[in-house]
Order: structure tokens, then C-alpha cells, then sequence
């Protein structure tokens, strides 16, 4: 991909500092110097390279609620909006958070697929569609290189569920890879050209994925033409000699990889060749090369874009994703928009707002707008009232309101060395991110210490998340003292894992208590990372929860619309661990029930990053997905309830009940996972099993109608006319299927082959435009892509379950 002048200019630079390095150098560049950055080398004008975590967000070096960014809707939303354009606004954003923050490259996104809707990382991931999928992650690298600001395609590949994620071998056959799996990872190079990929933990078809010679450098490289640098997932990469052989450029973090000295050894040793480092290292001067951190190199982006206002993007994107399920009429009107009157408003998270998933994707926001909040200043004043109705966690949170501390850090003697903010009581100091004037060497203990204002009186819990010996003390009672050890394997334990309660008392409402939690600091000798991670932890006093489900009951009856906000926990949705079932957690179903049944104008706002069963459906008014919705959310969903805007989204994965779904395998057996459904997951594998879904692939109503009035196809390029015959403007999501003529059990009955977004005033019609590519025509047999010959049907409508025109052609 090398090919024009500037590229060229870029690549003879490239050459001639690769040139000036010996070995040792070469080979500190391919590993982590810490947890983010690879080496300066200022013999060559090198700069420290910065990566940091996404998709959502820019969390730069430094995890802490004081160094806030941005924080968009999750990947799963974003998808939603089924919009490449919004994707591309999205990655100019996040281009300008990382130069705002120092970061050269984004770890992001995230393209697996939803294989099943039980994997637990889901919200990070788009689609359960190859092509959605390729279409939306192609618009977010191509924003974020805009920047100037390089992108991590991930996680490269078969990377689709949590459990034994970092060594579970899966069995994936070479026609379901590349029709599905790898079919996003090539749609991006393809269009996007992407400046790097993260190759996964896990294994494919017995070569773990660090190491895998055949995808990285045969099919990514040699067939795709990818020219960008290679990086293992954390921790991922395991041998020396069979990574570097394997393409694998960086192995990250450091200091301690299987690169660096281990490298140089192997190739002192005869065990690799010199020109295989050279290789990597090429590569990774190339990306420094592009983004503007090598001395006499032009960057790809001299001058950034325009500024954008992240706080209405946000905003923005969140309505746009918002997927309205069900609109049923009541009292001769939909349900929605919200009709005047009275609203009583339920659910803790429409006070404790869920905006996006746990694990690495977690960044912390400069504001996050609640429900509640948006809600009361949208809604003429006196018309909404608020309870709790039930809450979804049974267990502590962590970043909880009420508590203000801050970090301080001391030696063995206990001479303060340094502090830092810590707001909510998080502390999340990997590598070299540490206060100043503090080292890894002299840290000793850090304590967090301030004031915890409850919001009510009752007994309050409090408690601890991360591992190691602690101190907890709140209100000068000490309650603990003593050591939480680990209970797996996974080297982010301490970010996963359960808090663990340690402490109750009884606190009164607006009344400051004094907390304090002391970290004893010890880094396993022979351990790669070297990180501090814990948090204080708490949870509100308990009440009943019928007598909670009962208030709220009694509210919604009083009002002329209820309002009930319903959502999933850290514990059900989040890095490191699957879902072993796709139910509300707690009693929340029972409360939609309970509202539903005391007032038949019930709204159910769904807050959720992937697939959750709605049992009650049927008997609420209207059904509305906000996903993790960001920063934004609360904001965006007032916006949509009010009428202001309409919501734009549909459904990028099917939503059904798990006893229906057609692939739920995900936990491995004796350390092999089977993809034995080949190339039926999703919509694909729901119509093939014969089964209907709550709401199908593409499912999403807007507050206008349409009606789609012709189609014409020429060759493969497709024009459909649509009306909008509603009484206000709206947009459409116009969604093409191709589906061949004669059945064939080894092929879907029909697949997603293109769509396009429309907009109208009310009847006004519009025509729209997409073009067919060749491969929805083709399959991969006898290792190449081979044309399907025959006659076609193509289907046009607004889901995979509602087409409204059909059209035949002949390939």
C-alpha cells in the first residue's frame, strides 16, 4: 500500500533510520517500555510512541477520574445508527481527544463478531453481521487516521467470548473464517487502510493467534496488502522465536516481554533472523513515520480537522443509536413521543445512569447526565416524579456520588511521597502512571482518604475491590484488615473481580463521614506488569424490594405515563467473564410488570449494550433500547422521549430469548471451542433454525412512516423511491438482502448485501442509491473467492423481517 509520493517520501525516511540501528535497538523498539509507550530512540529522531485504550473514549496514560475524556455510546450503539458517516464523526472526535491527550494510537475498535449473544464483551464489539460490521469499523478508523492519530483494528481474530479468553483454542473452519471473522478485518484494510492491527489471546485451529504465520502473514499481509504495524493484545504474546516468525511486531506491555533482550538473544543464538527484526521494526517506524513522531518524516496529517464540540456529538450519536423496539397506540396515539401530563419516572438507572461497559473500555467522563436529571429539566416543572422502583445490582460499585478523596502514596518509613485526586475512589495506575515523585521502587502503600455524604440514612455498605492487604476504616471504626487474594488466572483480576464487602454503618442523610482505605503495594517479582488497581466500594441502604416495586406501582398509577428505566450491571456486562443468561439482573421485570399493570401507558427505556430478554414486551406501550448510551445519555434521551428528535436506530444483532437462540456455545470443553455452526450465527442462523426473534436484524420504528414505492436494479446497483407519509421529517434506514433463488442448506436464505440512510419531510419521497459489492455474489471454496452463479432475488425493506420490495437478477 506504499505507493503514492508522500508515501514513498515517508518509506525512504523509514529506511534510512532502520539503517542507523543495531540490533539491541532494534529490538527495544518492538517491546513495551512500560504499559503504553514503546522507547524514544533519539539517535533517529524517534519519539516515544503512546497507545491507549478505546473505543469510546481516549483514556490516554493516566485512569483516573481527574484526567477526564470524552465519553461516547458504546460500539454496539454506534452500529446501531447503521450510518458509516456518524462512524467516521466519531473516530474525528477521538483523533482530537488523543492529540488533546499525548496518544499516538488508538487501541480500537473492536470488530469481532456477537457469535453468541451470551459473550460478555459484546457492548465493545458492533454487530453479529461481517458486513455492518466492516462498513461502520471502516468509517471509524478512516475518522480517527483523519487525525492523524493511528487505529488498532481488534481483535484480530475469532476473539468472539470471554471465558478461558486467554488460551482457549478455537476450531474455526477456513470457509466460516473468512466468510464471516475475518470478512470486517478485510473490509477495513480494504477501505480504510487501517496503521495497525492487535492480534487476540486466544487461539485459532491450534496456533495462538501472536503466532499465527498462515492469517498474519499470508492472508493479512500478503493477500490484503495490510503494510501497518502488528500488536500483540496485553500480555498475549508468549514465545520469542515463534512471534516474531509469526508477524507479530509488538509485544506489549513492558518492561518484561517476550522481546527486547529475550529477541536479541534468540537472534545472537541463530534461532531468528536479523531480517525478520528488521521487518518489525520497519513497521513500526513506518507507523511513527505516519503519525508525525520521526524526525524527517512528513506525517499523513500536517493540519488536524476543524474542532468538533464532543459534548454534542455525544449527544447526538446517543438519539441517532436509540432503537425504538415497540410504539403501541393508546388512547388513539402512540405512546411515544411522550404526550402532555404527568411522567413518573422509575429504575435506578434513571438516578445511577449505566453509560458504557466495564473492563479496558472504561474511561471516566468530565459529566455524566442522568435520566432523572434530563428528565427534570426537560418536563415543565411539578409534571415528574421519581423512585427508585427496583435496582438492578446486587453487589457494591465502584466510582460511587458521595465519596471525595484523594490518593496519597508513602514509603516503608511512611514519608509521604506524593498524592494525586481520586474522586470516586478509584485508583488505576498502570506502568509508569504514578503521582509525581513516586516510583514503583519506594511506593510502599497508597491510601485513599476523604469523605464519603451519603444521599439517604440507613446502613450503608462499604467495601473493596482489588487484591492484596488492606486497611478499611469509615467514620473512625476500623472494619477490616487484612489480605483479599486472588481467585483465577487472569492477569486483570483486580479490575474484574467482585467487590468484596468489608463494612456497614449506619449513616444519615447529608452527613460527611470520614473513609480511608490503605493499599499495601506488592509486584510479584516475576510478573510482567507492575500496576496499582483498587477501589473504595458501596452500596445504598437496602430496602424491600416489593415495597420498592410497590411505591413505584403506586406512582406510575397517579401519572398519565410511566417511565421505567431498566438496565444491566458491570456484573453482567463486561470484560473478562460470558453471560450465563441474557435476564434483567435483580427485579426489574417484575417492576415493568407491576408498572405495566397500574398503568397500560408504560414506556420501558432499555439501557443495556447487547441482547437482554423482555418477557413483558406485550404488555407495555413502548419498548426503547438506549444501550450504553455515553456522557450524553440521559441528555439524548429526553431529547427522543420528548419529541425533540426522533430515534434513529436499528437493531445491528437480533434480540430473542436464549431458549430460542440458535448459538449460545461459549464456555470451551478441555480447552477447545467448535464454531460447528459454521456460517449461521445471527439473523443468518435464526432463519435457519426456523425460529422467530422478539425483533429481528434491522428491527427499528422512528415517529414518521414510510412507504416504499418502487425499485430498480441495473446490473448490481440498486434504486429504490420511498415515500415519507408521515406528519413530520424523518430518516429511514434503507436495507438491502440478497437471497438466491434456489435454497442451498450450506448458504443463508438470504444475508445483509447493502443499505443506505434517507431523509424527507413529511410526503416528500427520496431516492436512494446502493451498490451491490462482488462478493455478497461469492463464497470462499478451494481456497479463493469463487462467484455463486445463478438467479438472485433482492429483497429491499426496513429489517431482515420487513421487506417491502423484490426484485430478481441473474449473476
Amino acid at each position: 500500500m506504499v505507493g503514492d509520493p508522500a508515501d514513498q517520501a515517508r518509506e525512504a525516511v523509514v529506511e534510512a533510520a532502520l539503517a542507523r540501528l543495531g540490533l539491541d535497538a532494534k529490538v527495544r523498539l518492538l517491546a513495551g517500555q512500560d504499559m503504553w509507550t514503546l522507547p524514544a530512540l533519539p539517535e533517529i529522531g524517534l519519539a516515544s510512541l503512546v497507545m491507549s485504550d478505546g473505543p469510546i473514549g481516549v483514556r490516554g496514560v493516566r485512569w483516573t477520574a481527574d484526567d477526564p475524556s470524552v465519553a461516547l455510546p458504546s460500539p454496539t450503539a454506534l452500529a446501531a445508527g447503521w450510518d458509516p458517516e456518524l462512524a467516521r464523526r466519531a473516530g474525528v472526535l477521538l483523533a482530537q481527544e488523543a492529540r488533546r491527550k499525548g496518544v499516538h494510537v488508538l487501541l480500537a475498535p473492536t470488530v469481532n463478531l456477537h457469535r453468541s449473544p451470551l459473550g460478555g464483551r459484546h457492548f465493545e464489539a458492533y454487530s453479529e453481521d461481517p458486513y455492518l460490521t466492516g462498513r461502520i469499523g471502516a468509517g471509524y478508523v478512516s475518522g480517527v487516521q483523519s487525525g492523524g492519530v493511528g487505529t488498532t483494528v481488534k481483535h484480530f481474530v475469532a476473539n468472539d467470548a470471554e471465558t478461558e479468553r486467554l488460551t482457549v483454542n478455537n476450531l474455526v473452519a477456513e470457509r466460516t473464517l473468512r466468510e464471516l471473522y475475518l470478512a470486517p478485518f478485510e473490509a477495513i484494510v480494504e477501505h480504510a487502510r487501517p496503521w495497525g492491527v492487535m492480534t487476540a489471546y486466544n487461539t485459532v485451529n491450534g496456533t495462538t493467534m501472536t503466532e499465527h504465520h498462515h492469517l498474519v502473514e499470508e492472508v493479512l499481509r500478503g493477500e490484503w496488502g495490510f503494510d501497518g504495524v502488528n500488536v500483540s493484545d496485553w500480555t498475549a504474546a508468549r514465545s520469542t522465536a515463534d512471534a516474531i516468525e509469526g508477524g507479530l511486531d509488538i509485544a506489549m506491555p513492558g518492561p518484561v516481554t517476550v522481546y527486547g533482550e529475550a529477541l536479541a538473544r534468540a537472534v545472537r543464538a541463530g534461532e531468528v533472523a536479523e531480517a525478520r527484526v528488521d521487518a518489525a521494526v520497519r513497521n513500526v517506524l513506518r507507523l511513527a513515520a505516519r503519525v508525525g513522531i520521526l524526525a524527517g518524516a512528513e506525517p499523513v496529517v500536517a493540519e488536524p480537522p476543524r474542532p468538533v464540540d464532543g459534548q454534542a456529538l455525544a449527544r447526538e450519536i446517543a438519539r441517532r443509536s436509540f432503537v425504538l423496539l415497540r410504539n403501541e397506540a393508546r388512547a388513539e396515539r402512540p405512546a411515544l413521543p411522550l404526550r402532555p401530563g404527568t411522567v413518573a419516572l422509575t429504575g435506578a438507572a434513571a438516578r445511577d445512569a449505566r453509560v458504557l461497559g466495564g473492563g479496558s473500555a472504561t474511561v471516566f467522563p468530565p459529566r455524566i447526565v442522568s435520566p432523572l436529571d434530563a428528565l427534570t429539566a426537560a418536563l415543565p416543572e411539578g409534571t415528574l416524579t421519581y423512585t427508585v422502583g427496583a435496582d438492578p445490582s446486587t453487589e457494591l460499585a465502584t466510582g460511587e456520588p458521595g465519596l471525595d478523596l484523594r490518593a496519597v502514596c508513602r514509603d516503608a518509613a511512611g514519608r509521604v511521597l506524593g498524592a494525586r485526586g481520586a474522586p470516586g475512589g478509584q485508583i488505576q495506575w498502570t506502568g509508569s502512571d504514578l503521582p509525581d515523585g513516586v516510583t514503583h521502587d519506594t511506593l510502599h502503600t497508597v491510601e485513599l482518604t476523604g469523605t464519603f455524604t451519603p444521599r439517604e440514612s440507613g446502613t450503608h455498605t462499604f467495601g473493596i475491590r482489588g487484591l492484596g492487604a488492606f486497611t478499611l476504616t469509615v467514620d473512625g471504626t476500623t472494619h477490616y484488615d487484612d489480605v483479599q487474594r486472588p481467585t483465577g488466572g487472569d492477569p486483570f483480576a483486580a479490575f474484574f473481580n467482585a467487590p468484596v464487602p468489608r463494612a456497614e454503618a449506619e449513616l444519615t442523610e447529608g452527613e460527611p463521614v470520614e473513609v480511608s482505605l490503605t493499599h499495601v503495594v506488592r509486584h510479584p517479582a516475576d510478573g510482567p506488569l507492575k500496576n496499582v488497581i483498587f477501589a473504595v466500594a458501596h452500596q445504598d441502604p437496602r430496602r424491600d424490594p416489593d415495597e420498592l416495586i410497590a411505591e413505584a406501582a403506586r406512582a406510575a398509577r397517579d401519572a398519565d405515563t410511566a417511565v421505567v428505566v431498566v438496565a444491566t450491571t458491570e456484573r453482567v456486562e463486561s470484560e473478562g467473564f460470558d453471560r450465563t443468561d441474557l435476564r434483567l439482573p435483580g427485579r426489574q421485570d417484575d417492576l415493568v410488570r407491576a408498572v405495566a399493570a397500574a398503568n397500560p401507558n408504560t414506556v420501558v427505556v432499555v439501557n443495556s449494550g447487547s441482547p437482554v430478554e423482555l418477557p413483558w414486551r406485550e404488555e407495555v406501550a413502548a419498548v426503547l433500547l438506549s444501550w450504553f448510551p455515553g456522557q450524553e445519555g440521559g441528555a439524548a434521551l429526553a431529547d427522543v422521549l420528548t419529541g425533540a428528535y426522533e430515534p434513529g436506530g436499528r437493531l445491528p444483532t437480533t434480540w430473542g430469548s436464549l431458549t430460542d437462540a440458535p448459538v449460545t456455545r461459549v464456555v470451551p470443553e478441555n480447552g477447545e471451542l467448535a464454531y460447528t455452526e459454521g456460517v449461521f450465527i445471527g439473523h443468518r442462523a435464526w432463519e435457519k433454525a426456523g425460529r422467530t426473534p422478539s425483533y429481528p436484524f434491522g428491527h427499528g420504528l422512528g415517529y414518521t412512516d414510510w412507504t416504499y414505492e418502487s425499485l430498480h436494479v441495473a446490473d448490481t446497483t440498486v434504486t429504490v423511491r420511498l415515500r415519507n407519509t408521515g406528519e413530520r421529517a424523518g430518516r429511514e434506514v434503507v436495507q438491502v438482502y440478497l437471497a438466491p433463488s434456489l435454497p442451498d442448506p450450506d448458504r443463508p436464505a438470504r444475508w445483509l448485501a447493502g443499505f443506505a440512510g434517507a431523509e424527507a419531510e413529511p410526503g416528500e419521497s427520496v431516492e436512494v442509491t446502493v451498490d451491490i459489492p462482488l462478493r455478497a455474489f461469492e463464497i470462499w471454496a478451494e481456497k479463493r473467492w469463487v462467484v455463486v452463479k445463478g438467479s438472485y432475488e433482492i429483497q429491499v425493506g426496513r429489517s431482515i423481517g420487513d421487506r417491502r420490495l423484490a426484485a430478481t437478477i441473474n449473476v
